[in-house]
């Protein structure tokens, strides 16, 4: 189990690191001033250069997409659905929650954490159930071929 959970944490790192560098692109896209916003300006300040911003803020990417990707051994659990899904989600929320706010993806307010929390279940839940349906499409689809081939 723990080989297990390493190699999905090794998978998991560059895929945050990707997803992180997409958006910052996403929201120099939507700026569309000419400039590329590799980091909020609040963490050049905090780490002093931007380079050292961008830098700290690769590495917390990393183990953000490493939270991620340990966390979905879970699926793997013989669980119901219910308890899979509420223990990935606690497992994710409390792994990158210190990093969002570390990183300053969110004000450092009550306000900006409950957007936070809610953006964050928000796209969980999309993703959620996109994931179910298309599972639950694959497996209509293979009952189908089993009852055909009665």
């Amino acid at each position: 189990m723990k080989k297990k959970v390493l190699l999905r944490c090794l998978l998991g790192a560059p895929i945050g690191l990707a997803v992180s560098t997409v958006i910052t692109i996403a929201i120099s896209l939507i700026r569309n001033d000419g400039s590329y916003y590799a980091v909020v300006p609040e963490l050049v300040l905090d780490f002093g250069t931007e380079i050292n911003a961008v830098l700290i803020q690769a590495i917390f990417s990393l183990l953000y997409g490493a939270a991620f990707g340990g966390a979905s051994v879970i699926w793997d659990t013989d669980w119901s659905i219910l308890k899979m899904t509420v223990t990935h989600l606690i497992i994710c929320s409390i792994a990158t929650f210190p990093i969002a706010y570390l990183m300053r993806w969110m004000d450092h307010s009550a306000a900006g954490i409950l957007i936070y929390f809610g953006t964050f279940i928000a796209v969980y839940m999309i993703i959620w159930c996109s994931q179910y349906t298309g599972m639950k499409r694959k497996i209509q689809a293979m009952n189908k071929k089993i009852n055909e081939n009665k």
